[in-house]
């Protein structure tokens, strides 16, 4: 890879995308979004499947919609936008989906489900464990505190960059973090005391 594109900002690198058509700018900033992103958007939908397509498909919108991005945004802003209606649309979805039987009345069988729980030894174990309550709770925080939560604490994100990827104002940012934080503890109070 060219050493001088690597060196740019994310916003010089989506402007040499948009002006040059460069795949390398666009596979640069892939590399630099994936990890961070489906991070996100597993801790907001709790399936790594669904998390797996909704990246895949943020890829797919950020490189046709690339002359959408307006150089007054943070690029990180964009995705992140991007990724989250992607991520939102995926829990309508769910909700409308009606929920299917585990018996299969026209053969008369049970279908198996694959335990795919691997508990590692010693202390992996245990942060293994905890990581999964944690994100178990994460997904009883009601969606709209969720996805403010994941961003600020999990993605790091700061509260402007959090009102620009959602659309909301500062002050209910900062409450539906708060909100968001309460439901979280509450969940978890009797693992961490």
């Amino acid at each position: 890879m060219n050493q001088n594109l690597n060196n740019l900002t994310d916003e010089e690198l989506i402007k040499v995308f948009q002006d040059s058509n460069t795949l390398e700018a666009y596979e640069i900033l892939v590399k630099r979004f994936k990890d961070p992103l489906t991070n996100f958007v597993y801790r907001f939908v709790g399936d790594r499947d669904a998390c797996t397509d909704i990246v895949q498909d943020t890829m797919i919108k950020f490189y046709l919609n690339k002359d959408s991005y307006k150089s007054f945004a943070k690029f990180s802003t964009w995705i992140y936008t991007i990724a989250g209606n992607l991520a939102k649309n995926e829990l309508k979805r769910r909700r409308r989906r009606t929920i299917l039987s585990l018996t299969n009345d026209d053969e008369d069988r049970t279908i198996q489900i694959e335990d795919k729980k691997f508990v590692a030894p010693d202390r992996a174990a245990d942060s293994e464990i905890k990581g999964e309550i944690v994100q178990k709770a994460l997904m009883k925080v009601k969606p709209v505190y969720r996805e403010v939560v994941v961003l600020r604490d999990i993605e790091g994100l700061s509260y402007e960059e959090i009102a620009e990827i959602t659309g909301l104002s500062i002050g209910t940012v900062k409450s539906r973090i708060n909100r968001g934080r309460t439901q979280l503890q509450h969940l978890l109070k009797d693992i961490y005391n």
